[in-house]
């Protein structure tokens, strides 16, 4: 009895082949006969068309050139000529098979090639396709698919049904390693990378695996710490639970006798030379028999025969790591081709792991570096409460040119700044920390905001070609409930009212920074109190889905909905407002990184401010004295008194040493009483240590030990001192 193949046992013996064409001379003389080249395809047409063939002979013979019909062992298989497809093609490429001419007969293909499984007689219609890798069916139209590894394992025309078994398991390995391989490569990280691992190979490679790291992993060329420890990261073990009336499924199983979590290798070990050795060995071999009780433990039993693996993974220049690969001993164990299959994984794993390793100390220096850019904590002026926020464009770019800051400035003033500087890179990123720290510096000299932004445009082109960057400037001072803004090429901020009306402001839009010879305009609005004042990045409105002015429309409605849940009387939470602006963004709306700065507007009761202009003369400090007490009567501050003449008393005298024309006293009173001292003096005063025999030098060292807080500030006519004390109310 004749045995046919099935569809993905791959090419027939060459005996059940001969059966096959063995048929009546009508069914030989209906079957197409491609035209032949030279003398042999000449008899071979002569032969199909006379009916004088192989298979009329009886001999079983196959003639060359002969195209046999298909049969039922064959019904999976494309006939001929039913998709234009000639019988000569339904081999696989690169198994013999000549290419073939303009009328479909294989060009130069002699008899000795045809009748040895290279013609198209042997795989015409009635042979079965190759396995296609991964799918377990033939090819489709008559065409085999193009060779791969999985295809590369062959099996000889008439071999027995064993190897034809082998071959077949050869090919499911094969696929298997692919695959595995493709799991472990999909991971970024060092958890998803040997989570990758370990769920390709349990259940279907191993029924368990321990993955073992060393601690700490070394990063690039580090040189690693001694000693060599290595940690237990994951391990996976399953088992098959029997559930009534269901089917058999895949359960977590916990270790009865747990591996050891560290294991420090000992230099010249056992352990120590199976990695170094590095190629995966067998758990029954002598090599593995004393290296596994030190890595698992003692007390951790491991299974008989070659059911265990112990693979060293080594990266690109060094050992890292161990996996060990255990099956039960109901199951079959390993055979030795899967030393292969165990080294493939951990080497990918390995080598994924370095990547990891790599990318994470990158993204640690983007967070870093990102981090240090940006402010910490937002400052806490008086009269005005911040909050903010940053996204970087994606998790793959952690670093950008986005960056926000608030700077208080003298007489209970603060800039708001929000810039942006071209790209989101690391280049980006640095240039941004340089423009940053030169804000803070302009606006520490207390200059206008126009031209702290024709400073930032001079340093931007100081810090080379192509380094554009726009940013928003703005000024609020909470006693006169004024701000002052100045932009370059910055989108417009949006002033959102206590009543819940929220309107675009209208600021002239400006050049950007590093464009060079052009005038930066300042303008002055009202900032009334319980008003917020919201100044972004355009990440914020522009996306490839939605234009910048879309963008900022919506956002401008955004805003006034949520103002209005919190009814007329009461402006939104600011923390919330922000977190609500965010929520705004679509899955397609993170396009850029993104920067906020919001800032409410409380401001400083008239009331509460008191101010004096006092001429620099010797009565100067008593005077500041009586009307300091004045005012904190008014405030029902008398507690403060001897206090705040004190200092007031140290602070004005130093001021009218060195002042020329009149000396400025402000007192504010907020959540402290603040005390500010102006002169025309630019030189700030030093706290220095006096000696007992001098007669000054002390005034400051009382102002450092009684007040809260003190400091100087440059003016650009002059300098301001101030202090701060906390009231009692």
């Amino acid at each position: 009895m004749t045995e046919h193949p099935t569809s993905h046992e791959g090419r027939q013996p060459l005996a059940a082949r001969s059966h096959e064409r063995t048929r009546p001379r009508q069914e030989a003389a209906e079957a197409p006969v491609p035209a032949q080249p030279g003398a042999a395809g000449q008899r071979a047409a002569a032969d199909a068309r006379s009916g004088d063939s192989a298979g009329r002979a009886g001999s079983g013979a196959p003639v060359p050139g002969q195209v046999t019909p298909p049969t039922s062992a064959s019904a999976g298989a494309t006939p001929p000529g039913r998709d234009g497809t000639s019988a000569e093609r339904g081999g696989a490429p690169g198994h013999g098979a000549a290419p073939a001419g303009r009328d479909g007969a294989p060009t130069g293909q002699t008899d000795e090639t045809a009748a040895h499984g290279g013609g198209s007689a042997d795989r015409g219609a009635g042979s079965a396709d190759p396995v296609a890798p991964g799918t377990g069916t033939p090819g489709q139209g008559g065409v085999s698919p193009a060779p791969t590894a999985a295809m590369a394992v062959n099996v000889t025309p008439g071999a027995a049904p064993q190897d034809v078994l082998a071959a077949r398991r050869e090919g499911d390995r094969l696929r298997f390693v692919g695959a595995a391989t493709r799991r472990i490569a999909r991971g970024i990280d060092l958890d998803e990378i040997v989570l990758g691992l370990c769920r390709a190979t349990v259940p279907t490679f191993s029924d368990a695996i321990l993955v073992y790291l060393r601690d700490p992993l070394p990063v690039g060329d580090e040189r690693p710490v001694a000693p060599f420890v290595l940690r237990l990261r994951r391990t996976d073990r399953l088992r098959l639970a029997e559930v009534e009336g269901e089917e058999l499924t895949l359960v977590p199983d916990p270790d009865p006798t747990p591996a050891a979590e560290l294991c420090e290798v000992r230099s010249g070990g056992a352990l120590a030379e199976v990695l170094r050795g590095v190629r995966p060995v067998f758990g029954d071999s002598a090599a593995a028999r004393a290296a596994l009780p030190e890595l698992l433990g003692p007390q951790h039993v491991l299974p008989g025969g070659h059911r265990a693996i112990l693979a060293p993974l080594r990266g690109r220049r060094r050992v890292i790591g161990a996996a060990v690969f255990l099956r039960r001993p109901e199951r079959p164990g390993f055979e030795p081709n899967d030393l292969l299959v165990a080294a493939q994984l951990a080497t990918h794993t390995a080598l994924g792991i370095d990547k990891a390793v790599l990318y994470g100390r990158e993204a640690y220096i983007a967070d870093e570096l990102q981090r240090t850019m940006l402010p910490d904590s937002l400052p806490q002026p008086t009269g005005v409460r911040l909050a903010s926020r940053y996204l970087p464009a994606a998790e793959t770019a952690r670093v950008g040119g986005d960056w926000y800051d608030a700077i208080p400035l003298p007489g209970s003033r603060v800039a708001l700044v929000v810039g942006d500087v071209m790209g989101h890179s690391m280049t980006s990123a640095a240039i941004m920390g340089q423009l940053r720290t030169t804000a803070q510096t302009l606006a520490g000299l207390d200059l206008p905001p126009q031209e702290v932004l024709h400073h930032l445009d001079e340093q931007a082109q100081r810090l080379g070609q192509d380094r554009m960057a726009t940013c928003m400037y703005a000024v609020y001072d909470p006693v006169s409930h004024r701000i002052t803004i100045a932009n370059a090429g910055h989108p417009p901020p949006i002033l959102l009212h206590l009543g819940g009306r929220a309107e675009v402001l209208r600021v002239p839009p400006g050049a950007p920074i590093g464009v060079g010879g052009v005038d930066f305009e300042a303008v002055e609005l009202d900032a009334p109190a319980g008003a917020t004042l919201l100044l972004y990045t355009d990440g914020l409105v522009e996306s490839r889905l939605r234009d910048v002015w879309t963008g900022i429309e919506q956002l401008r409605e955004r805003l006034a909905t949520t103002a209005q849940l919190t009814g007329p009387d009461h402006s939104p939470p600011l923390e919330a407002l922000c977190d609500d602006v965010l929520d705004m963004l679509g899955p397609g709306d993170r396009d850029d990184d993104i920067a906020l700065l919001a800032a409410r507007f409380d401001g400083i009761a008239p009331s509460d401010v008191a101010y004096w202009f006092l001429e620099p003369e010797d009565a100067a400090p008593g005077r500041a004295r009586r009307l300091a007490r004045r005012a904190l009567a008014r405030w029902d501050l008398e507690e403060l008194s001897d206090s705040v003449e004190l200092l007031i008393s140290e602070v004005v005298t130093n001021a009218v040493r060195y002042a020329e024309r009149p000396v400025t006293l402000r007192l504010l009173k907020t959540d402290v009483l603040r005390c500010e001292v102006g002169d025309d003096s630019p030189q700030l005063p030093r706290q220095r240590r006096a000696r007992d025999t001098d007669e000054g030098g002390r005034g400051l060292f009382l102002v450092n030990r009684l007040a809260r807080r003190w400091g100087a500030t440059r003016l650009s006519g002059g300098k301001v001192v101030w202090f701060e004390l906390p009231t009692r109310t």
